[in-house]
């Protein structure tokens, strides 16, 4: 299973891929995950990355606040 991720460092939005979300988010100095999805292989999760990155920074913060969104009753 592959994992892509966006988090926040300092100002910017970064997205990135991995098949270890744990020991990635520990390499960034434990930054709070703010997305996430999963993809069957790299190939997958490495074209979902390029597309995102590519996003402007206020469509990265859409995705976020939808992924984020509660639903109350």
């Amino acid at each position: 299973m592959w994992y892509l991720y966006i988090i926040q460092k300092k100002d910017r939005y970064y997205t990135g891929i991995t098949t270890n979300i744990e020991n990635r988010l520990r390499q960034h100095g434990n930054q709070p995950l703010l997305y996430i999805e999963n993809h069957e292989n790299k190939f997958q999760a490495a074209k979902r990355e390029r597309e995102i990155k590519g996003w402007s920074k206020l469509k990265k913060e859409e995705l976020i606040a939808k992924f984020n969104k509660v639903s109350l009753p």
